[in-house]
């Protein structure tokens, strides 16, 4: 190669480093304006303290981050069992104790005229249920020969329907029959 050649090329070269230096320090010099010298971004850490990293010496903690609803539900509450959920507290013994997820028919027997039923609760103890008698979430409404329906109370603030009817089978469906 001829030395003209190199020497372009070596120009060539020398241009491209010194660009891509001026690119690499932020925003390219204006022409007729002297470039600034290039301030330290942090001041050095004095002899007696120790250097903290990432926090600048005068700048002030981040306030820890706090999460307002503003009236949407909580999302990581279930979708699925929404409304139906026990209410806390302590359980009462005997078939106020007992929810309506949680009743199981077992019989309906007919006493004077009217239907009792007999159900069991989680416990695995047996109850006699008669039309009215209070539940934790609801009232039983009637009592028939195929089973008992339960008005429940929904608990949940978002459904307009404060009440359902549930109805729990003498026979229950997981026989499946």
């Amino acid at each position: 190669m001829a030395p003209t050649t190199l020497k372009t090329c070596g120009a060539v070269a020398a241009m491209l480093l010194a660009s891509a230096v001026v690119l690499a320090q932020g925003a390219a010099p204006q022409p007729g304006k002297p470039a600034a010298p290039a301030a330290p971004a942090t001041p050095p850490p004095a002899a007696g303290q120790p250097a903290q990293p990432g926090a600048a010496a005068g700048a002030p903690a981040p306030e820890p981050y706090t999460y307002n609803p503003d009236g949407r539900r909580d999302p990581f509450v279930s979708l699925i069992a929404r409304g139906v959920e026990a209410p806390a507290g302590v359980k009462s013994s005997g078939l106020g104790g007992i929810t309506t997820a949680e009743l199981v028919v077992k019989g309906v027997m007919n006493s004077k005229g009217s239907y009792i039923a007999l159900v069991a609760g989680p416990d695995g103890k047996t109850y006699t249920a008669h039309v009215n008698d209070r539940l934790v979430d609801g009232t039983i409404r009637s009592i028939t020969p195929q089973g008992l329906v339960v008005v429940q109370e929904v608990n949940d603030p978002l459904s307009l329907i404060k009440q359902r009817e549930v109805r729990k089978g003498l026979r229950a469906s997981e026989d499946g029959k």
